[in-house]
């Protein structure tokens, strides 16, 4: 699935939907250049589960955990240098648990990935204008067809 937005709101809007649908032990990677919006996107998925935190990416912390409809883990691996650092935070624990996981710069990490993930690719669309931005959804699993059922 691919589709184009121009707001911050509509990316949002994308991921409070993917967030209403997403199951017990989903994997999300999230992957985009500085600035797409992953974060943006986040908010909008912890939204759709029903959590009422404020969501910040976790840059310096590699991974935030809140509590909704599913527990959610958002993983920050931006900084991270070498895959033990993020396996010596018990990074399998939180993956293969029965919350949903949020990857952003999931590229960095690719090597400690299942393969059975939503990738989500945003990129910036300067050829349209500096807002628009491109949100590419991939997977192989069909757990994950729930996510034709996202229209804006």
């Amino acid at each position: 699935m691919e589709c184009i937005v121009n707001t911050v709101e509509e990316t949002y809007k994308i991921g409070e939907l993917l967030g209403s649908l997403v199951n017990s032990g989903d994997i999300i990677c999230l992957i985009g250049d500085l600035g797409t919006g992953k974060t943006h996107l986040t908010k909008g998925i912890a939204k759709g589960l029903g959590i009422k935190d404020h969501i910040t990416s976790p840059t310096f912390t590699i991974v935030n955990e809140y509590t909704g409809r599913l527990k959610l883990y958002h993983f920050d691996v931006y900084r991270v240098n070498d895959p033990d650092e993020i396996e010596a935070i018990g990074f399998d624990e939180y993956i293969f648990s029965d919350g949903v996981s949020i990857i952003e710069w999931a590229n960095y990490i690719k090597e400690l990935i299942p393969p059975n993930n939503l990738t989500i690719t945003i990129e910036k669309c300067p050829e349209i204008s500096d807002n628009y931005r491109k949100i590419k959804m991939q997977y192989t699993d069909k757990r994950f067809d729930y996510i034709k059922e996202i229209k804006l």
